[in-house]
């Protein structure tokens, strides 16, 4: 009897929970996943090449018989196989073999084989070959190139392509149809069960560069499928957050009276974003909202905005940030801006003493703070909150779904669920955007406060490294701080960086009139504090880095960043850490110093850095460059990860995504679920709200 999409691996024969696991660790747990796991590349065996005109690094297939075959007993033992045809000899060697394996490689035994040709020190051998028996009577397979799947230790490809034949066999050699009727009419690509034949078994004479690359029809019609389930489960999500309740906030004068206050005019898109997020929280329905904007746009005040929404209207709001620096210079803002309005502020994290963190829980619970400041720690055991009905989650990407669940199940009372405001420094380009966070309203401040200065990017290879330090006396003897980025803390043979440490201590030498500051993630969080405290206070000219200050450290008289093996970083990385300068009136260089020679895609980033400081120009390159799970960080969060598809490759599918989506919804509701189900599975916690 067939078996169903959803049945375990385990119930193929031969499938225990070892090979389960295995399987796990490239997302197959169901059978159908198996035929949904599709090959990363292909390889032409359907020709069988002459011995003899084997040249050295081809990869082929070959034919003949065995001389000889003997185990060579040297510091292990080895399974050596004289083989050969009429063109030529060739040795077969393997360094893993079993008994059984050695009975059937015995002499005068014909087989087919395939690998790579290496020169040995007695002609051409190959390693480990795949092999099989050449039976002569057998009659021949259609001919089709062979699959290669993606890896896992412990699954051979072999293996794996008998798994794929074996679930297909299982399902009935189909998977339904899931899609309306005419759907594809007119479109050019073929039903599920056309295509899922061909990836598997194309034909000889198919294109292998669009099916590898994604643009053949085939593969192009199994990603419109994904996308589609993706932005079902989110419009899914969408729908139950209408349905729920939430406290309304309709706020009072208090956002009025801290606009007024504020020592600087609020942008046109600053007003603009805080005109929705205040009719959000006017409702009755959890606002679900994206802030998107560039480093430096100004959504603290966004967030504080609508923080002082929520107070108003005698409730509380929470502010989580990924990392305890941003999370302290969030608390200094909003302390600075808030409690002159009589508004209390509370700040948690994981390192503060164990008696100032208990005062923080009592003024939590009864109310006193009603604006509180944190990291992870907001969402821990022993956090109780007198009314909290906002939720601020800023840099979105860094935190897992479940953690941003987890602080807004602090507010679920009453059957109401807190309002969720959720920011974003990295520019997410549209296309992204509409299949990532189609359960989000999208918010985009497009705009930076007027009086900043220019921010200029240079590239220069490290061999400049003494015109950098002299550029950066210059600035310091001017008034002026500098940042030096190291990516590494530690020395690596492997990645040939060169470390923070070294670097503090050898600039500290070179430019002894300057004080030179080292802040990297393994220091204690209080150790890091201080040295960014006396960074913002003017007491450091240099500060020496890792990436921790990629996010959220605002100093304004920093005019100068140098990113020392830039080339190793991603583009996003980059953009993020080039927002550190430029952040007050002085015009602000950043220099990229790399290691030549520069890879093309290195090349490639690199001068988008010069070309642009747009940060949503900046994203579509990175986008490209490096696909969806990079750009927005997600690939530890569970959220978006997949199989068929990908969003810098397939934009163009959107429209038609969110057509059929629509139809969907309308007029064939009982595919909704399993179209998710085969696409995302049943674990998906993060579509609640």
């Amino acid at each position: 009897m067939p078996l169903a999409p959803e049945d375990s691996v385990t119930r193929l024969g031969g499938v225990g929970p070892a090979l389960a696991a295995r399987l796990e660790k490239l997302g197959v747990r169901t059978v159908q996943d198996l035929v949904l796991l599709l090959p990363a590349r292909y390889e032409d065996r359907t020709r069988v090449v002459p011995i003899g005109s084997l040249q050295p690094g081809q990869r082929a297939v070959v034919e003949g018989e065995i001389l000889l075959a003997e185990v060579v007993r040297r510091r292990r033992p080895m399974l050596v196989v004289a083989f050969g045809d009429a063109t030529g000899m060739l040795t077969l060697r393997f360094f893993h073999f079993t008994a059984r394996q050695q009975q059937s490689l015995a002499r005068g035994a014909r087989l087919r084989c395939f690998g790579e040709a290496r020169a040995g020190q007695r002609g051409l051998e190959m390693v480990h070959p795949e092999y099989q028996r050449a039976e002569p009577e057998e009659e021949p397979e259609a001919p089709a190139l062979t699959p290669v799947y993606p890896g896992t230790e412990g699954l051979t490809q072999a293996r794996l392509r008998q798994l794929v034949r074996l679930a297909w066999r299982a399902l009935g050699q189909t998977l339904p149809e899931l899609l309306p009727p005419g759907a594809l009419a007119g479109r050019g690509l073929p039903s599920l069960d056309e295509a899922l034949r061909l990836l598997h078994q194309p034909p000889p004479d198919e294109d292998v560069a669009a099916l590898e690359s994604g643009h053949h029809p085939a593969r192009q019609r199994l990603a419109l499928e994904e996308l589609l389930a993706h932005q079902l489960a989110m419009r899914a999500l969408r729908y139950r957050a209408r349905r729920q309740a939430a406290w309304p906030l309709p706020g009072g004068p208090l956002v009025d009276r801290f606009i007024a206050a504020l020592p600087f005019a609020l942008t046109a898109a600053q007003q603009r974003v805080i005109a929705e997020v205040r009719r959000d929280l006017a409702a009755r329905e959890p606002m679900m909202r994206l802030v998107q904007g560039d480093v430096g746009s100004g959504k603290t005040v966004v967030a504080a905005a609508a923080a002082l929404q929520a107070v108003a209207s005698g409730a509380q709001a929470a502010i989580m940030a990924p990392t305890e620096l941003l999370a302290e210079q969030h608390h200094g803002n909003f302390r600075g801006w808030l409690e002159p309005l009589g508004v209390g502020v509370a700040w948690l994290s994981g390192s503060q003493p164990a008696a100032e963190r208990r005062a923080a829980l009592a003024r939590i619970a009864a109310g006193e703070a009603a604006v509180v400041v944190g990291t992870h720690a907001l969402f821990q055991d022993g956090v109780e909150f007198a009314r909290l009905a906002l939720a601020v989650i800023d840099e979105q990407h860094r935190f897992g779904v479940h953690q941003r669940l987890a602080l807004t199940d602090k507010g679920t009372s009453a059957g109401r669920r807190p309002h969720q405001l959720i920011m974003t420094a990295t520019p997410i380009p549209r296309t992204l955007a509409m299949a990532t966070y189609a359960d989000l309203d999208t918010s985009v401040i497009d705009e930076l406060p007027p009086g900043r200065g220019e921010v200029r990017t240079v590239a220069m290879p490290e061999s400049r490294r003494a015109e950098v330090i002299a550029r950066i006396r210059e600035a310091c003897a001017a008034g002026r701080q500098a940042y030096w980025v190291c990516p590494l803390v530690e020395e690596s043979d492997q990645l040939q960086a060169q470390a923070a440490e070294d670097t503090a201590t050898l600039l500290a030498e070179t430019l002894p009139e300057l004080t030179v500051g080292l802040v990297h993630g393994r220091m204690k969080p209080a150790d890091k504090e201080r040295v960014m405290r006396a960074f913002k206070a003017g007491e450091i000219h240099l500060l020496v880095a890792t990436t921790v200050i990629e996010v959220g450290v605002d100093v304004p008289r920093a005019s100068l960043m140098i990113i020392e093996n830039a080339e190793r970083m991603g583009l996003a990385q980059l953009h993020q850490l080039r927002g550190r300068v430029g952040r007050g009136s002085a015009d602000s260089t950043c220099l990229l110093l790399y290691k030549p020679p520069l890879s093309p895609t290195a090349t490639t980033r690199l001068a988008a850095m010069r070309e642009t400081n747009d940060g949503f120009r900046i994203a579509r390159t990175d986008l490209e460059l490096r696909g969806p799970g990079e750009v927005l960080g997600v690939r530890q969060t569970g959220l978006l990860s997949f199989k068929a598809a990908d969003l810098a490759r397939d934009q163009a599918l959107m429209p038609l995504v969110r057509e059929l989506a629509d139809a969907l919804l309308q007029r064939h509701p009982d595919a909704v679920a399993a179209l998710t189900t085969r696409w995302i599975g049943v674990a998906t916690r993060y579509g609640q709200v």
